[in-house]
Formats: C-alpha cells, structure tokens, sequence
C-alpha cells in the first residue's frame, strides 16, 4: 500500500473508532462509526474482505439471516475457522463498517480466514458487485416493507442479482418458487427444505395469499439437507442425504429448526464433509437464540420471550406456537428501519392470539384497531415502550409473558429487559 493510502487508512481507522467511543457513551450508533470510516477511506471494506482466504460468504433473503448467519458462524469456528462476522445483524455497508473497526489492524489487515455476513435483501447485490462472495445462502422471499423494497419480483430480481455475481455453490430454498429458480444463474446450485409433511408449517408467501405452493427450479434434486420432522418442542428430524439425525435445539420454534437446515447445507457447501456430521449436530444442539430472536429474560414474575416481528409471515409463524394461557405485549414502530408503512399489520393473521395485554410502539392504535377489528381488542393501550413495558413486568401472569417487537422496538426494549434481568439476579438470595 502507498504510504498516502496507508495514512489514509489509519486515519479513517482512528476517525471511525473515535466516533464509535462517543457512540457507545450515547448508548447506540451502530452504523455511524463505519460511515465516517468509509467517508474518509471508501475502499478500506473491499480491501480488508477481498483479502481473506477463503472469501466472503452472504446470508440474505427476508426472515431468519440473524439465527442462521449466527449458526453459520458457530459451526465453522467448531471447524477451525477464524471467522469475522456482523452479529449486531447492521446489515448494510455503513454498519459491516462499524463491525470491521474492532477487527482491524491499524492498518487495516484482518485477522480472520472467512467472511459470514447478513445482508439486507435490497443491498446484497450492490455489495456484492464490490466484493463477489464465494459462496450465498438464500432463505426465502416474502412480502415485506413493501414501501422500501417493491414487490417480491424487485426483491427476487435483486436476489438474481447476489446469485449472478457469487463464484462458489450457492444453497437455496427448494420450497420457496422463487428462490429455486435463481438456480439457473449459479454457478453451483444446492438445496435444502422440508418433507411435504411439513407445508402446512412453512407456507410460502403465495400460499398465505391463497394461491398454489410452487416448487420450482430443481424440484426433484435430492436436497442437501432436509427437514424431516418435528416431533415435539425443541426437538428436529433432519436428513443429511439419506440419513436421519434427531437433534435437540435450544433455539426454540420451527422457524428456527428451519433455519438451522439452512444453515448446516450452507456450512457443508464451505468447508464439505470432513470434519464430521455429528460433531456439527452436537454444536447445533448448543446454539441458543440470536437477540431479540426468541431470547428469554428471568425477573421476579417469571419469564419473557422476546421475539421479532416484522411482516406479516414472520408474526404467523411466531403465532403457531402461541397458546391462549400466554400473556402478550406488542410493540410496533414504524421508523425508516422498520418500513414507514405499517399496513401489513392487516395481512396478519392473529387468530393464535387469545389476547393481548398492553399494545404499544408508533403504530399502537393502528394495532389496537386492527385487534378490536379481529375480536381481540387489547387491555391497554400505551403508545410509550418505556410505561408499557414497566406495567407489562410489573403485573403477575399465569402463563407465559412474550414480547412481539417490530426491529426498533426490539431494538429499544432488549437493554430494558437485560437490565430487569440484571436486578432480579443482584436482588436473589
């Protein structure tokens, strides 16, 4: 590097790592670090990715990246690998930034053999015009944010886009139409689903608006690895090839036992099979949730399950698992990062909600109405997160408490839910 570029470098360094101090004694700023590095230094992310070993591996698609990109990464360290990563699940190039500024030298040189990294389904492509991964997962297409990113053809079109420019096998989901048939423009397609027992779990986006499930692309192609069954809470059947594993998962939900499918097809198609099948399915047995996906916080009334909602399949597949003796929470904003249009709350169906104690967020009586229009009109309405989430911990419940947050929702209450868990603990004999 010439030394004017190697200034520049750690310059933008130093400027990026400044700004990230101030952040955090701000109490947030995940993207604004990174922002100042490149500002200053625009090529410090090609570079430092472009450099590792064994590449850069994206996750992308509309619901799961955040679970399955952190069972991606635990998998491939169990095999060795130094992997970098950016779990905070700030998934533009602003926010790998800011992930990148605790790992590099001053110089800008990483410390690590492989890339995973989360990718907005509307960015992947751009990013990966600049740095071409070796190897993609894709997860799924469904309605979502329709104000920010189109209809599903300009999210799938996009997609396309992150599959063209891949150099390695990229895994796709047999059971989502249209991530099959981005097969035909990579380089090495491999697949993972679920046994057709199981569509009634997984609805596509076309079946939750009544039209016909489509298996496109391959569909008769032997999957890498396949959901076979889920027998009960926390546990899975799945294939690998021909055979059958059952696995205990701390991750809780079927969205998750689908998740860590993905993942596991994804980790085979980087590193292959050497280093053992059961030792992967014994990490993966250990993996617990990602924040905000399904984590649990203890405090002096007993639990609460936090859990991301953010369109309108996503909420189906949490209210599958909800029972009528639960109490509920929901917090819905409608900031830039959760899409500015909250119509979509129309379009889930609520019908496993039994009802719901406090709503709450920008959009609380958009919600309330959208509950009294469903017979289940909440308890209180209380716009304020803050007051809601102190009456919500403050009253008894004889069930379950679970917390459905939009992203900046979730965002704002996981710290206040940390923090009530925190006291509990100091306050315990």
């Amino acid at each position: 590097m010439p030394p004017e570029s190697s200034v520049r470098r750690i310059a933008a360094i130093g400027a990026g790592r400044l700004v990230a101090a101030a952040a955090r004694l701000r109490g947030g700023g995940t993207a604004l670090p990174g922002a100042v590095m490149q500002r200053i230094d625009p090529a410090v992310v090609k570079e430092a990715l472009g450099s590792l070993p064994f590449g850069v591996v994206v996750v992308s698609g509309t619901n799961g990246k955040t679970t399955t990109t952190k069972i991606v990464v635990e998998l491939l360290r169990r095999r060795g690998f130094r992997v970098f990563t950016n779990p905070s699940g700030s998934n533009l190039t602003q926010g790998i930034a800011s992930e990148l500024l605790g790992a590099l030298e001053w110089r800008g040189g990483l410390h690590a053999d492989i890339a995973v990294l989360e990718l907005d389904e509307g960015y992947a492509a751009t990013f990966a015009r600049a740095v071409p991964p070796r190897a993609a997962l894709i997860l799924n297409v469904f309605r979502d944010q329709l104000d920010r990113f189109g209809e599903l053809d300009s999210v799938t079109g996009k997609l396309r886009e992150l599959v063209a420019s891949t150099n390695g096998p990229v895994v796709l989901n047999r059971d989502d139409g249209r991530v099959a048939r981005l097969e035909d423009v990579a380089a090495d397609a491999r697949f993972f689903g679920i046994d057709p027992t199981l569509d009634a779990t997984f609805p596509s986006d076309d079946e939750m608006y009544g039209k016909a499930r489509t298996r496109a692309g391959s569909a008769e192609t032997q999957l890498d690895v396949t959901l076979v069954d889920l027998p009960q809470p926390g546990r899975a059947v799945i294939a690998i090839g021909a055979v059958r594993h059952e696995v205990d998962l701390q991750l809780p939900g079927a969205h998750n036992a689908l998740n860590a499918v993905a993942a596991l097809a994804l980790v085979r198609a980087v590193s292959g099979t050497a280093h053992g099948t059961e030792g992967d399915l014994r990490a993966l047995s250990r993996i617990e949730p990602a924040s905000g996906r399904g984590e649990q916080f203890h405090g002096p009334h007993g639990s609460v399950e936090l859990l991301l909602v953010k369109n309108p399949a996503g909420f189906r597949m949490l209210l599958q698992e909800a029972a009528p003796s639960d109490t509920t929470m929901v917090v819905i904003n409608n900031h830039p990062a959760d899409g500015k249009d909250a119509s979509w709350l129309w379009d889930v169906v609520v019908d496993g909600l039994s009802g719901v104690a406090v709503a709450s967020g920008t959009r609380a009586h958009q919600l309330a109405l959208r509950l009294q229009y469903a017979g289940i009109p909440p308890q209180r309405v209380i716009p304020d997160p803050d007051r809601a989430l102190r009456e919500f911990l403050g009253a008894p419940a004889t069930g379950r408490r679970r917390i459905y947050c939009s992203y900046t929702a979730m965002r704002a209450v996981r710290p206040q839910l940390v923090a009530w868990e925190q006291r509990y603990a100091r306050l315990r004999p």
